[in-house]
């Protein structure tokens, strides 16, 4: 194979002559930095490296002054350099000094140079350096000049591992203190507690080597790579225990669908024809990915992120020959597993009897690994601050998967605390799965009905395990998502089929298609909005691409023949949406009774309330409904003007407030004048005091997640309704911020168990 001569490959090939070279760290250094100028037609180009664990000191330079070598200096997060530094994401600006967190320092007379990019130098993952390149005239730097100068960036990161630019030592002054009580606090992905030792998941794989110009070698090393990696996906695929596991499998199919992925495969082949191994190759495509995922407002392909970041890791392990994670290893009994992030076919090949919790520095909790976790029961706490992956394996570990706290090498009394709270919580599951067949009825016997939320055919598992009632709320959404091209009907069929039969005659609702927002798919295109929780999505797409609806509604009405058909919509805003929405399922339905098809029994058509502006149309709504369901989440955060993903607003407002519950009271005795069944679905009736507190205002029947159920049914099971009744109403003339303290105290005066 003949090489492309082009600019990135004489660059490859002059950096490999210098890195190759006898010189010193620093003179090579300053070698790269005038190549990299010249190169890439640049007046400045600068290396700095993170010194003290927080520290970004100057180390060469070529165009700005010398003598700011080695006495200029950040912090981590200062400037646009620092702030490189402690994201891990590129920047490219063509006027570096109108942004925010430029930070002016006159010693490096940078002050005439406009237009900056800056790439960050990693090790492991970690950001260890920052490369910059400036010009005095205001550009935007091209995609393919950040590409060569992150390929440079991941080159320099060499003069880290060989210890002769920082040392070692003062490389690691910045880890976490091995003496001390370390306490993390993250994002709970799935429910639990855990005590154990810690288990680092991958090897620390050290690429030493990065330049090569036998690139048809290389290109055979990874080719041979690939072939392993197909293999060992395979044989996860086929265990016994996925194979009987409906979305397990379906996970793992989008997983292998990115392995199989051509353009992914043809970028590193075109980075090895660049002169780089087939290490670096995967590495610096991984890099790239990275960087560009973590940049956009796309939260689908933010989650895939672990996805890929575990094929590429585990692509370089193949090629350095240390393929297997710490699932290929003999793992202590009570293992905690601990990583920057985890693909879902790494946590299945974990022995789940060892396995006791996870813990990511990174993660999502509708990522698909988070989903498998949830199923399977495991704990697992993701988005914990820098440090995590520092700590040793075989150290004493507590996992916290009800407030999100780890802690590392806790001392005795933290100890004993938590394994107390562990005896707790085994005996209480152990009561929940004793009330499976107890209905959830009140002491002053009035009956509560319970069901679920759910969007995977391993919730109806939950519903049967908990005794719940049915499925109050079924996201259809998320077969959507998966796929790269809008599925056919027949397969939808077949997937709403197989739920409904798996309920064993229990009722299911499902909800139409909720995309757009937070929910992208990658088959419908659509622009970048401000503001998407509140912009184009769910009915509003239904009704703007009336076929994407239609053929959701026909395989719904031709999976529920012979059945009760419930479907609702969601994000309706005006009762015209809901009339047009419901004209499209009745033409539906005439057209399969027109073709003489099998039909529903009985179809039940309604409603999600979740935007205010509904509230205060139920009169007119309510006649042309047959169920009410009050989305809680976003009806909240819309009442409040409140975005819920917001960390600095996430304990701003409570949902147990005078004004929310008057309002969910009004939406209650609406209902209950026209006689419409209400349903509330969303987490403010998944907590014991939320659901406390709905009961006090009239909802009878709650829709929560399948691990809800127990907890929630045994505190219905201890209250008297009446009492609560009495007391909730008196609350709502407070004008307090909340009320959620006074309906714990009420709890604690009458015995009820939450």
């Amino acid at each position: 194979m003949t090489p492309r001569q082009n600019a990135p490959r004489r660059l490859m090939r002059e950096l490999h002559e210098i890195m190759a070279s006898a010189d010193k760290a620093e003179v090579r250094l300053n070698r790269v930095v005038h190549l990299v100028a010249s190169n890439m037609v640049v007046e400045v180009c600068s290396a700095y490296f993170i010194r003290g664990g927080d520290v970004l000191e100057l180390f060469a330079t070529e165009g700005l002054k010398l003598e700011a070598v080695h006495n200029t200096r950040l912090q981590v997060g200062e400037g646009l350099v620092g702030l490189v530094a402690s994201t891990g994401a590129s920047l490219n600006l063509s006027n570096a000094q109108e942004h925010p967190k430029f930070v002016y320092r006159p010693e490096t007379g940078e002050e005439s140079y406009k237009s900056m990019m800056a790439v960050p130098i990693l090790r492991t993952g970690k950001v260890v350096g920052v490369l910059v390149v400036q010009n005095q005239a205001s550009r935007h730097y091209l995609e393919e000049e950040e590409e060569a100068l992150q390929t440079v960036a991941m080159v320099l990161a060499e003069l880290v591992v060989s210890g002769d630019l920082i040392t070692t030592q003062e490389h690691s002054d910045g880890d976490i203190d091995r003496g001390a009580v370390i306490r993390f606090v993250g994002t709970v992905f799935a429910e639990g507690l855990a005590e154990g030792v810690a288990v680092m998941h991958e090897p620390r794989v050290e690429i030493i080597q990065h330049l090569s110009e036998d690139y048809d070698y290389q290109l055979e090393r990874l080719g041979k790579a690939f072939e392993k990696l197909l293999v060992q996906i395979d044989e996860i695929m086929s265990a016994e225990d996925i194979l009987h596991h409906g979305e397990h499998r379906e996970i793992l199919d989008v997983y292998k669908l990115f392995a199989l992925d051509k353009g992914w495969r043809v970028k590193i082949e075109s980075a090895i024809e660049t002169g780089l191994t087939a290490e670096a190759a995967v590495q610096k495509i991984q890099i790239e990915n990275r960087s560009k995922m973590i940049k956009t407002e796309d939260p689908y392909f933010k989650e895939r992120l672990s996805d890929l970041d575990d094929l590429a890791n585990r692509l370089i392990r193949h090629l350095m020959g240390k393929s297997g994670t710490a699932a290929s290893k003999e793992l202590p009994q009570n293992a905690v597993v601990i990583a920057r992030n985890m693909g879902p076919a790494e946590l299945l090949e974990y022995d789940r009897e060892k396995l006791k919790a996870v813990v990511l520095q990174e993660g999502s909790q509708t990522s698909h690994v988070s989903i498998v976790a949830r199923a399977l029961g495991i704990p697992m706490i993701g988005q914990l601050e820098a440090g995590l992956l520092d700590i040793d394996d075989g150290v004493q570990i507590i996992v916290h998967g009800l407030d999100g706290e780890v802690y590392i090498a806790p001392p005795p009394e933290i100890l004993e605390t938590y394994r107390d709270a562990i005896a707790s919580r085994e005996k209480m599951l152990a009561r929940y799965d004793g009330m499976i067949d107890k209905p959830a009825i009140t002491k002053d016997h009035v009956k509560i009905e319970l069901v679920v939320n759910g969007g995977l055919a391993m919730d109806i598992e939950g519903m049967h395990r908990t005794g719940a009632s049915g499925v109050g709320l079924f996201r259809t959404e998320f077969q959507f998502m998966i796929s790269k091209t809008l599925p056919r009907v027949r397969p939808q069929v077949k997937f709403y089929k197989s739920i409904i039969d798996a309920a064993s005659e229990k009722p299911v609702t499902f909800r139409t298609l909720d995309i757009g927002g937070d929910k992208e798919v990658s088959f419908l295109k659509r622009d970048s909005e401000e503001n998407p929780a509140i912009g184009w999505r769910a009915i509003r797409i239904g009704l703007d691409r009336p076929g994407l609806l239609r053929y959701q509604l026909r395989a719904l009405i031709t999976a529920a023949a012979g059945m009760t058909l419930s479907v609702m919509f969601p994000m309706i805003t005006t009762v015209d949406e809901f009339m047009r929405a419901k004209g499209i399922l009745e033409k539906e339905l005439n057209r399969h009774q027109r073709n003489n098809r099998p039909m529903p029994i009985d179809i039940k058509v309604g409603t999600m309330l979740e935007v205010p502006s509904l509230v205060w149309q139920l009169d007119e709504l309510l006649p042309l409904v047959d169920f009410i369901s009050v989305g809680s989440n976003d009806l909240m955060q819309f009442f409040y003007a409140s975005d819920r993903e917001n960390p600095k607003l996430n304990n701003r407002y409570d949902t147990l407030s005078p004004p929310s519950l008057k309002m969910l009271r009004f939406i209650v005795n609406k209902c209950s004048e026209k006689n419409v069944p209400l349903t509330l679905c969303g987490e403010i009736a998944g907590s014991t005091i939320g659901a406390l507190a709905l009961l006090a205002i009239g909802f009878r029947r709650l829709s929560i997640a399948p691990a809800a159920i127990g907890p929630v049914k045994m505190m219905i099971r201890s209250l008297n309704l009446g009492d609560t009744e009495r007391f909730g109403n008196e609350l709502l003339s407070l004008s307090n911020q909340s009320i959620r303290s006074n309906f714990e105290a009420f709890a604690r005066e009458n015995d009820v168990i939450i």
